[in-house]
């Protein structure tokens, strides 16, 4: 069984400090996946399976991919019973009433998002990604696969760095390994990158590629729609040789934006810089007088496409965070009326 030093996945002092109030009957791992109702974490002793304490269970609180967690040895099993506070955390919102966001991978150091030649390269798409990538407190970094089907990759290049001010637009192919040592930066020992986009752009042949070995199934695009099919199904930690970690997640069909309004703003630095000129320090910049963006619009400074975009994910932005309001007073209310039952129940006791 492979040994891990926890130092080599990507600890630090940081964690350090929060696992010291522990006892020497604990010890610390990283989830490298979850398995229905078990996850998957390296220790010192090598990768072992471990469940998740009651307690945990009880208030929500579950591990996510990436996450350090705290746990206790038991005679032929390991119990998860607490999880360190993460670095950075990548979520993305989700339907549902509630409003909360989904946990993708946690204390990661950058995020490659990954698109293709085909279909799937859409500039809107890749806003989107980068509203959420820019939120997790992790580096972006826009990866376009499948290069060699592409008769002059600058155009697709140049058109995504259009859509992405300032975020690295690099160009790879995955399956021939070429372009690959241009992420080398960003791949250093103890570094860990989460791999997302949609299906079939790829994430899974590029995991094989880094790694030198098949070790994810990579499918392929389906001819009658382009779109491409779920080959991962789990999200799953991977060592690479030179020792950074990355982190392969399934295809997301969607992606919210969920609750993280800060992405949205870092994702269109060029509107923000120009709202500072609008007559009104609140400018929504769609029917306000002296709208200095919408005039950026008219003068053609500024995408018709970038403002309808950022519009888009605002008003997104602000239903996720109404939702999200409108489930916080549920569960509060949800809450009261369980500590009012109590109270019934033990005033009837003490009756009878």
């Amino acid at each position: 069984m492979t040994q891990y030093d926890i130092k080599d996945l990507g600890w630090d002092e940081s964690f350090d400090s929060a696992f010291e109030k522990y006892g020497s009957s604990y010890i610390p791992g990283r989830v490298s996946s979850r398995q229905r109702t078990v996850f998957d974490v390296m220790t010192a002793s090598g990768q072992i399976q471990a469940g998740l304490s009651g307690a945990l269970h009880r208030i929500g609180r579950i591990p996510a991919t990436g996450d350090f967690v705290v746990l206790l040895p038991q005679p032929g099993a390991y119990t998860i019973v607490d999880i360190l506070p993460r670095k950075s955390v990548f979520t993305r919102g989700v339907p549902g009433k509630d409003g909360k966001d989904q946990v993708i991978a946690s204390n990661i150091d950058a995020v490659f998002i990954v698109t293709a030649i085909g279909p799937e390269l859409n500039p809107r798409r890749i806003e989107r990604y980068l509203s959420v990538a820019h939120a997790s407190g992790a580096k972006p970094v826009i990866v376009i696969n499948k290069a060699d089907l592409a008769e002059d990759i600058h155009t697709y290049t140049k058109s995504l760095s259009k859509a992405a001010p300032g975020i690295p637009v690099i160009s790879i192919s995955a399956l021939t390994h070429s372009g690959l040592s241009q992420l080398d930066p960003y791949l250093t020992p103890g570094t860990t990158v989460a791999l997302i986009g949609s299906s079939g752009v790829g994430k899974s042949t590029l995991i094989n590629a880094l790694l030198n070995q098949a070790v994810q199934s990579a499918g392929d695009i389906r001819g009658y729609d382009g779109k491409g099919r779920h080959t991962t199904t789990v999200r799953q930690l991977f060592i690479l040789e030179k020792g950074a970690l990355v982190i392969d997640n399934p295809g997301l069909r969607e992606v919210g934006v969920g609750t993280s309004g800060s992405g949205i703003y870092e994702t269109f630095p060029e509107i923000r810089e120009l709202a500072a000129g609008c007559r009104f320090s609140d400018c929504r910049h769609e029917n306000e007088p002296d709208c200095a963006v919408r005039r950026a619009v008219e003068e053609g400074v500024l995408p018709k496409e970038r403002l309808e975009s950022y519009l888009r994910l605002s008003k997104e932005l602000e239903f996720q965070h109404e939702k999200a309001e409108i489930g916080l007073k549920r569960l509060e209310r949800n809450k009261w009326k369980g500590i009012s039952k109590v109270a019934r129940d033990i005033h009837e006791s003490k009756k009878g």
